[in-house]
């Protein structure tokens, strides 16, 4: 199995903290096409847009997102980042992304989640009381949807579905069906169980901090009767890639910085990310890959050997990083990283 490197963006809508100016919905929006047609444009394997029902992020309606990104990309994965299953619907989850896929010729991903960010709940009606509940349901029918046509279906929270006609189909055989992972270890038991690709992300804190969760998948996934060395893992970080390693640093950090003040999950309360702390991220030790081309492929390739990955997803830049060094750090992913890491794993 080839190793696969991506990107994946929120579309957060942040002040430049240097500049004090701030996008427009419109601009971001566009911008986060462009992003994933430079993407594909130099190589890159996989293109993630996720979910925030938010008026600072334009990522409420990520399969529009990726239905246009669709139309500007060739070979690129096109991935939820996450689908935020438990507030949605199974059946129309699978309806847009099958879509998709067709759109695309077979690219679409689903990555469903639980949600770390919460206003999707009361938006569209749903009792956080029962926040696991919603999630094993919902992931229990999408499973069934993705296998059966037409479908019955009973659950608790969700209306049955009696011989449902559940359409479009995907273009091909199957549309892959991850489960995203914040570091709950429950979670990384129940998806090893089911023996579901799972999808790890880490926003701040050490490299190896999430190790128990993969180890704990595996061995769920081998009590279960499932091929532990056959489930994909996939890793998601923040960072980019510079032309230096300072230079990387300096212009990853403000904007960096910014986002975690006004994006993180506490909603309202701003995280303080001091300049000491995002340098330690950077550390070999840290979580973030930034620094220049050599220093994020060997991230890139410590990362892998620790997981054990399929594939790595870079959250890239983050924040109000103008969009010129954006699309320059992913270019930089396409050009150089990758053609050494596909170098030094014999992928070629």
């Amino acid at each position: 199995m080839t190793f696969e490197i991506g990107i994946m963006t929120f579309g957060e809508i942040t002040r430049d903290p240097t500049t004090g100016r701030i996008r427009t919905p419109h601009q971001r929006a566009r911008e986060t096409i462009e992003l994933a047609a430079v993407a594909d444009e130099v190589g890159l394997d996989v293109f993630g847009m996720g979910e925030h029902h938010r008026s600072d992020f334009v990522g409420s309606a990520p399969t529009v997102m990726l239905a246009a990104a669709a139309e500007a990309t060739k070979q690129i994965r096109l991935a939820s980042a996450v689908t935020v299953l438990s507030s949605d619907d199974p059946v129309r989850v699978w309806e847009q992304f099958a879509t998709i896929d067709l759109l695309s010729a077979g690219r679409a991903e689903i990555i469903a989640g639980r949600g770390s960010y919460t206003e999707s709940f009361p938006l569209f009606g749903y009792d956080l009381a029962d926040y696991s509940e919603l999630f094993r349901e919902k992931l229990d029918l999408l499973l069934r949807i993705r296998e059966e046509n037409p479908l019955s279906w009973t659950g608790k929270l969700r209306p049955s579905l009696a011989n449902a006609d559940i359409a479009p189909r995907p273009y091909g055989e199957t549309i892959p069906i991850w489960v995203g992972v914040g570091g709950s270890s429950a979670s990384a038991v129940s998806t090893g169980s089911l023996g579901l690709p799972l999808a790890l992300a880490i926003l701040f804190g050490p490299m190896n901090m999430l190790q128990d969760s993969a180890q704990l998948y595996r061995a769920a996934a081998e009590t279960a009767g499932h091929d532990p060395a056959s489930l994909p893992i996939s890793m998601s970080v923040g960072g980019y890639v510079g032309s230096s390693p300072k230079q990387a640093r300096d212009t990853m950090y403000p904007h960096f910085a910014a986002f975690m003040m006004e994006h993180n999950h506490q909603r309202g309360h701003g995280m303080a990310l001091p300049r000491n702390a995002f340098d330690a991220g950077a550390s070999p030790a840290g979580s973030y890959i930034v620094g220049d081309a050599e220093e994020v492929t060997d991230k890139i390739l410590r990362f892998r050997e620790m997981y054990d990955l399929s594939r790595i997803i870079i959250q890239i830049g983050m924040g109000s990083m103008p969009h010129r060094d954006l699309l320059a750090g992913v270019e930089r992913l396409g050009t150089e990283v990758i053609p050494a890491i596909r170098s030094e794993l014999g992928d070629e």
